[in-house]
């Protein structure tokens, strides 16, 4: 059987996020996609000793795994699921490709619930900045984004929030945690500091 064109799936997810996302998406941009996500997979794939067949379905749902963004913001994973059952056979994906790629998607649905492997790499990449560096630049750029959509935006109701998704987080891979965990716990202090100086 032949090998499904990755690079041909890359391509038109690729062009679609760049051309239909809203500009409002100032988080869930192409980006997020291309330069935080698709890396995070294959570093994490990579320490988790995942390679061949099952990083091509990986690597593909994480080009995918946003694309439902270009109809709806809300339950985009459905959609999401949807236009890569619909595009992929095109490009040679099997169905049982699909059902591997639809469940790698679904695990980024919040809260997570991954059951293999690959979905455990999915859920953690996608949050992958939760533990980064660059953790409070990409957070505010998700608030302008939930702003615009009507999410709370106050100062205290933001770092209240986030300060409770970043508790009630969990990374699921070991690389991951060994990655990311360190810096995500120096970031709840962080967030534990600016509440606290919004309630002073």
């Amino acid at each position: 059987m032949s090998q499904p064109d990755f690079k041909r799936a890359r391509q038109y997810a690729l062009r679609r996020l760049k051309r239909e996302l809203s500009p409002n998406l100032f988080y869930h941009s192409l980006a997020h996609t291309r330069d935080d996500v698709v890396p995070a997979i294959e570093r994490l794939a990579a320490l988790e000793g995942v390679n061949g067949e099952a990083l091509l379905l990986l690597r593909t749902a994480a080009l995918f795994h946003d694309i439902g963004f270009v109809e709806r913001y809300t339950d985009n994973e459905i959609i999401s699921i949807r236009i890569a059952s619909e595009v992929l056979p095109d490009f040679g994906y099997t169905p049982a490709h699909l059902h591997v790629i639809s469940g790698i998607i679904l695990a980024t649905t919040l809260p997570q619930t991954p059951h293999n492997l690959l979905e455990e790499i999915m859920a953690d990449a996608d949050l992958d900045v939760l533990g980064r560096e660059d953790f409070f630049v990409k957070n505010e750029a998700l608030r302008r984004e939930l702003a615009i959509f009507g999410m709370p935006t106050s100062d205290e109701a933001w770092y209240s929030s986030q300060l409770k998704f970043l508790e009630s987080h969990r990374y699921f891979t070991t690389a991951a945690k060994t990655l990311r965990e360190a810096k995500k716990q120096q970031h709840i202090q962080e967030l534990s500091r600016r509440l606290e100086a919004c309630r002073a």
